[in-house]
């Protein structure tokens, strides 16, 4: 496998050199006696009829990759694939230099929609499909702010995605928030730390967000105010995506710097852009209770890990826990920085200024506020746009609530702070409204009397024990609302999907909607599985014809209820009530954990059509496990003695 991504990629995105292209690799190859030689492709279009590939190569769509692996496998000697695409880092690059195809198409997520299967981060292998913690569970969306336009998210077997064609991105931007919301006179000037004896900064982030850019304008800073300093970049393997730690070491001169390299326990100032990576052994190592002080954004990072794990634990709280005891809890502050800089400048990429403001107005970096500003307009990129970012940083420090205040009309839906229901009654209430909806009154009180069975039966068998009837009233509820036609209907044409497109993007768009009708879609001949076709804008009307049609649900006159995804719904319902009554009768005190266990296997039941089986299949076997244990009291101490 040959990847030909256009640039040499591990050192800033240089061309190559020399004269090479795909055809002249498949020549190559040709000539090494490869007998078997395929091109794949995110363009195959562009490939002219008459390029002088070698001999027998053939030229296929990057949607074909699969079923091109699986025949060159078959292959009895040496076979080759050149992958033909642009690396993604090169294209937001040059996108911003405005020297690559920027298409007015951005994918969207209905929230509502969507099941938190992951599925779309399975087919893209995408960071910029992020979680969004709702109230019915972890859900997906698209951050613009770092989308590279793939699009192979789409791919995810999932009615939630459309896509936005023409138009373009709402950036609330600065120029929008109230220029006066601030008394700038509440910033004083902080006391700058001493430089009798050189100061350590570490700044560590992502790759890709500006957090070399944070140590070379501290660089130029220093140099402005003619002291000396020393910028380590530590950038991993990965210069977009990957960990990054810089170590900024400040003198006042040049020659009171006697080492490039913060040493352990050394650092007076850490600003973790990234929670995860200001938690890593190296970076602890660098820091020493009662001497460093830390400004850390509180925002949880996608990882790859999440790619594989849609339920991972970000262990945010672990992290922080951690940083506060290596630094002193008084050495600590914390800020929303990613959700506040997005809200008040329109564009993620201002959080590490963001946070370099929040620093500096704590004292915790020896250099003057005009040094810094002098560094930004001196770099002369987006002068105003990072000045602004560095300034809103220094107003947060001063006064976070005012400033959250401010940002939060502006603040992305993904990023809101939600207002979760926790006791019962408020979890109950809110799925007694959306089922009413979703069908009819008496279809909510059939879920509400089953949970006040439950809580009754709770408190009598168990007593002093709680979480039963919480566990069921989130899953019996995700059961009873299964998202079918209908629903999806009704969620694409209630208002909030259309308010939420409206509140993203402005001008002249149109909306796509991308679906796998099961009633007519094809099926991929290598998979079984229904394949997704684009549907165009006339699609929210039929949507709304579809929401009216709730009523059939259920009936005989339900042409989708005979499916056998509905019918497998339907009877998930009824196993459901079932199994509480088994659990109801003989719960007690000492299987109360189990039957908690048991009544939350509905959260690993997500997704549509053969991505929803799979689900199905495993929380299937999980459930029976439980279930035996729960059936046979002496079954796990039997296991424990073996």
């Amino acid at each position: 496998k040959i990847l030909f991504n256009d640039a040499v990629a591990m050192t800033g995105g240089q061309a190559h050199d020399g004269p090479l292209s795909v055809a002249s690799i498949t020549r190559q190859l040709e000539a090494e006696g490869v007998g078997r030689i395929v091109v794949v492709s995110d363009e195959p279009e562009k490939y002219e009829i008459g390029t002088q590939f070698a001999h027998g190569v053939t030229l296929h769509h990057r949607d074909d990759l699969d079923p091109v692996q699986r025949d060159l496998r078959e292959w009895p000697g040496v076979s080759a694939m050149v992958y033909d695409q642009t690396c993604a880092a090169e294209k937001r690059r040059r996108r911003k230099r405005g020297t690559f195809p920027d298409p007015a198409r951005r994918g969207m997520i209905n929230e509502a929609v969507c099941e938190g299967c992951g599925d779309c981060s399975v087919k893209s292998n995408c960071l910029s499909v992020v979680p969004v913690e709702t109230e019915y569970g972890r859900k997906r969306a698209i951050d613009q702010s770092s989308c590279n336009k793939d699009y192979s998210c789409l791919n995810g077997f999932c009615p939630s995605f459309v896509t936005v064609e023409g138009g373009g991105l709402k950036k609330p931007g600065f120029t929008k928030v109230d220029a006066n919301a601030f008394d700038d006179s509440r910033l004083t000037e902080p006391t700058l730390p001493s430089l009798d004896e050189p100061f350590g900064i570490l700044v560590t982030g992502i790759g890709g967000t500006g957090v070399v850019t944070i140590g070379a304008l501290l660089g130029m800073a220093a140099h402005i105010e003619g002291k000396g300093v020393s910028i380590l970049d530590m950038t991993g393997l990965a210069q977009k995506g990957g960990a990054v730690v810089s170590h900024i070491r400040i003198g006042k001169t040049p020659e009171d710097l006697h080492a490039v390299r913060i040493a352990a326990g050394s650092a007076d100032t850490l600003i973790g852009c990234d929670l995860m990576v200001a938690a890593s052994p190296d970076v602890m190592a660098k820091l020493s209770s009662g001497q460093s002080r830390a400004v850390l954004n509180s925002h949880e990072t996608v990882t790859g890990e999440f790619m594989r794990n849609p339920d991972m634990d970000f262990m945010g709280r672990e992290m922080a826990e951690i940083l506060r005891i290596a630094v002193g809890e008084d050495n600590a502050r914390f800020v929303e920085a990613s959700r506040l800089a997005t809200a008040l400048l329109g564009d993620s990429i201002a959080t590490n200024l963001f946070m370099l403001g929040f620093a500096w107005q704590q004292g915790m970096v020896p250099l003057s506020a005009e040094a810094i500003e002098s560094a930004i307009t001196l770099n002369a990129v987006a002068v105003d746009f990072n000045r602004q970012a560095f300034l809103w940083g220094r107003r947060a420090a001063v006064d976070p609530d005012q400033v959250a205040r401010i940002a939060e009309p502006a603040v992305p839906l993904r990023l809101r702070e939600r207002v979760v229901a926790t006791s019962l009654e408020d979890i109950v209430a809110r799925r007694v409204r959306t089922l009413t909806a979703y069908q009819n009154e008496a279809y909510a009180r059939r879920y509400k009397d089953l949970v006040i069975r439950v809580q009754r039966a709770e408190s009598e068998r168990a007593p002093g024990r709680t979480g039963l009837a919480e566990t069921v009233a989130q899953y019996y509820f995700k059961l009873l609302a299964y998202k079918d036609e209908y629903e999806v209907a009704r969620l694409f044409t209630d208002g909030t999907f259309e308010k939420a497109v409206r509140d993203q993007f402005e001008g002249g768009y149109t909306l796509k909607f991308h679906l796998a009708p099961p009633l007519f879609a094809k099926r991929d001949p290598e998979t079984g599985e229904l394949k997704k076709q684009q549907f165009g804008p006339w699609m929210l009307k039929a949507f709304g014809l579809l929401a009216g049609l709730k009523g059939l649900r259920g009936t005989v006159f339900d042409v989708f209820g005979y499916t056998a995804e509905r019918r497998i719904e339907r009877r998930l319902i009824a196993d459901y009530e079932a199994l509480l009554a088994e659990l109801l009768a003989a719960l007690n005190s000492d299987n109360h954990e189990l039957a908690v266990a048991i009544a939350a296997i509905p959260e690993h039941i997500r997704g549509f059509g053969h991505v929803k089986d799979a689900h199905l299949e495993k929380a299937k076997a999980e459930e029976a496990a439980l279930l035996r244990a729960f059936r046979d009291p002496n079954a796990p101490k039997a296991m424990a003695a073996q």
